[in-house]
């Protein structure tokens, strides 16, 4: 199925492993010229240098951290300058932050807000008249099923992620007639290298064996089925979904 993404150009934050590294090569695959956009140099170059040979695609690795609006400036005026155009955004950037509510502190509610919702806000800004100008777009802000049903002890993440669930349905109504289609995926449980690297001694694959029990579907997410999702919403084969928050938890969360 030809998902009408060739040529078109995406910026992906948090595009250097993981979930945001996988959608990233989805959508080189399908013909789209590339932006990861991650904050260890290193990596994300290894990231682009890989992506590119396995898709033979144009991958342009920015080096930044979200959190700062000189890295949203900067990421923008690199992919105007390389290819003319800004079609789809994807605002992956994120670590989890999960503590009781007493041991949260300025600091940290700053940090996780700096990150996920003013760093979102922020590249959305950005890319708007951009998305404009070549007759609309497709911004897709990753959250978390803990943003609509929060569990306890989750703080300050599931505040931030249910902004970003609020955020996404107000774009989506005040820009459908922009044809900017605006959406969220609420992951539950992926592989990635954050989960990776909690696993007790080492041990990856027994890891992600317990994590199993408490998904309906009995496994945790393959991180490339991450990417399908991703390029189905930023494909023409979406365009008339806006405004939805899609739960990618194999059936965890309580809600719909």
């Amino acid at each position: 199925m030809d998902l009408g993404l060739r040529d078109k150009v995406a910026i992906i934050t948090g595009g250097s492993e993981g979930i945001g590294k996988a959608a990233a090569q989805r959508m080189a695959e399908e013909g789209a010229r590339v932006v990861i956009v991650a904050r260890r140099p290193d990596v994300l170059k290894a990231a682009a240098e890989e992506i590119q040979q396995a898709t033979k695609s144009t991958v342009l690795p920015v080096q930044g951290d979200v959190a700062e609006p000189a890295t949203i400036t900067r990421v923008v005026q690199a992919a105007l300058d390389n290819f003319g155009r800004i079609d789809i955004l994807v605002n992956n950037a994120g670590v989890s932050m999960a503590k009781p509510f007493e041991a949260v502190s300025d600091e940290d509610w700053e940090s996780d807000f700096s990150l996920k919702v003013w760093g979102a806000v922020r590249f959305i800004r950005a890319v708007i008249p951009e998305m404009r100008k070549v007759g609309g777009g497709r911004i897709i802000n990753v959250t978390t099923v803990g943003g609509k049903a929060p569990r306890a002890q989750g703080l300050p993440t599931s505040v931030s992620r249910a902004a970003g669930i609020n955020l996404t349905k107000s774009l989506a109504n005040e820009y459908a007639a922009d044809r900017i289609l605006v959406n969220t995926i609420c992951i539950g449980l992926v592989k990635s290298a954050q989960i990776a690297r909690r696993a007790k001694d080492g041990d990856v694959d027994g890891h992600y064996r317990e994590l199993a029990k408490r998904v309906p579907v009995g496994r945790v997410a393959e991180a490339s089925e991450f990417g399908d999702l991703v390029a189905f919403l930023a494909s023409e084969r979406a365009s008339y979904i806006t405004g939805t928050a899609i739960n990618f938890d194999g059936g965890m969360s309580f809600t719909v």
